[in-house]
């Protein structure tokens, strides 16, 4: 592939969730050992673990399928989440996986771990598949975690649970394990579904019901992680609950949560609750660059709720719902409120005497406040159903009102001698913010009478000198 090939293939793959890049690795990595397409797999392979890891060709030298503890949860790359973020079902935190390993290597299944590592140092020196080496591993490491994690009363278990690792570990253990056992019904599911699920709408309902006519993913513990994979296509991940609606024959939450199925929304409700927590956390920290995608989830997941559930304002879902909805509104609210202060400090007419004193304006803060303007902009989308409508279209309009009246009076301003840098200053913060909130013809017509101004009173000048 060309140079600008390869860019637009790595830029791609950049757009992906980390998620979908796991899945989309490991099947890569899965073909690799099949011996399937390996000059297309190695190449994309390469290509998203540069995009994955971010560092330097040199780091590559060592492939990954050399790790045998990589090869053991490969099935589990899909659900694995990092942070320290409550999980949700269908979930693994990536930092157990390293306790549940050693666990294996020194307790669960020691004799299996031993002979898989003799397996990939013969497979290495003869090249031949490792694959039935792996599933082997995989279902000895299933079979013991299991054994190990399954509930049952005694302090001998829970001792034995500790010495595995810290609390979290245990959480993440029988999930482990029932994934590991079910690893072949969850490759299935992708081959049986599209690649993306734009409108998740009856006939792709229907085809995902069809996907999971299989008893091993229909238990309590693999089935939200059935769904999991299921998410990974939907372009809203939200719709997840459409199919706890079709198998309930109801929209009724009582009926809804009655079945296996109900699961999808307590998910679809804890990603929801996991975007406004990211949404919260950018705000504070002022970085707005994700901020309209995320409103556009959490608008379109809290509507999409709201209309395809009948939630009583007393249930434990619409509790969910209700306490999302404040934890945005309250994010939002405060910040929004403050912009119109931020624009005031930079535009407001000083008396002639003050503009000597009068400190430079930063370039940096018209841009943060241009980006706060259009934060707002972009709140006013979504306003209703985050229940900031009220605050969002009233200081909107009170931003256009002011900073209209405040440009024609700074560009009327630059006539006067005295103060002409800093109010030039002024007029140059001012036509950005027009730019935003009017667009680009506006503010173009109030740079050019910023110039027309200019001009009339140097030839006033010189004309008064004659």
């Amino acid at each position: 592939m060309s140079q600008g090939s390869t860019e637009r293939l790595r830029e791609y793959l950049a757009q992906l969730p980390p998620q979908s890049q796991a899945l989309l690795m490991r099947e890569f990595e899965r073909a690799l050992e099949r011996g399937e397409d390996t000059i297309v797999a190695t190449f994309v392979l390469e290509q998203l673990r540069k995009v994955v890891r971010n560092t330097d060709e040199d780091d590559y030298d060592r492939p990954r399928t050399d790790d045998p503890a990589r090869l053991l949860f490969r099935p589990l790359e899909p659900f694995l989440v990092d942070g320290n973020f409550p999980i949700r079902p269908g979930q693994i935190r990536r930092a157990s996986l390293a306790a549940v390993w050693q666990w294996l290597e020194r307790d669960g299944a020691p004799e299996a771990v031993k002979e898989f590592d003799n397996a990939c140092a013969k497979a290495r020196e003869t090249g031949a598949s490792i694959e039935p080496d792996v599933r082997k591993l995989q279902t000895a490491a299933a079979q013991a975690i299991v054994t190990i994690a399954a509930p049952a009363q005694g302090d001998d278990k829970h001792r034995a649970l500790a010495r595995i690792g810290a609390p979290n570990v245990v959480e993440d253990l029988l999930s482990i394990g029932s994934v590991l056992g079910a690893r072949e019904a969850l490759d299935s599911i992708s081959g049986k579904l599209p690649g993306n699920l734009r409108v998740f709408g009856e006939s792709q309902i229907a085809q995902v019901i069809a996907a999971f006519n299989v008893p091993s993913l229909q238990t309590p513990q693999v089935l939200p992680f059935a769904l999991s994979l299921v998410m990974l296509r939907l372009t809203a991940p939200w719709q997840i609950i459409r199919l706890a609606v079709k198998m309930a024959a109801s929209d009724d939450e009582i009926r809804v949560a009655a079945t296996p199925y109900g699961v999808a929304v307590t998910i679809a409700l804890h990603d929801l609750y996991f975007v406004a927590a990211c949404l919260r956390t950018d705000i504070r920290r002022g970085h707005f660059e994700e901020i309209g995608e995320q409103l556009k989830t959490l608008h379109d997941g809290v509507r999409g709720l709201r209309t395809e559930l009948d939630l009583r304002n007393d249930s434990t879902w619409g509790k969910q719902l209700a306490s999302i909805r404040a934890d945005i509104s309250n994010s939002l609210q405060s910040e929004i409120e403050s912009v119109p202060g931020r624009v005031r400090r930079i535009l407001r007419q000083r008396a002639d005497k003050d503009m000597a004193a009068a400190p430079k304006i930063d370039p940096s803060e018209v841009e943060e406040t241009a980006g706060l303007i259009d934060f707002v902009a972009v709140c006013r989308s979504y306003a209703s159903e985050l229940a900031i409508n009220e605050v969002t279209l009233r200081t909107y309009s009170d931003l256009q009102h002011y900073v209209e009246q405040s440009t024609e009076a700074l560009v009327q301003s630059l006539r006067n001698e005295r103060g002409r840098v800093y109010r030039q200053q002024q007029v140059k913060a001012a036509i950005r913010f027009c730019e935003v909130l009017f667009g680009t013809d506006y503010a173009a017509l109030m740079r050019r009478a910023a110039e027309n101004a200019v001009v009339v009173d140097r030839k006033q000048a010189n004309a008064s000198q004659k």
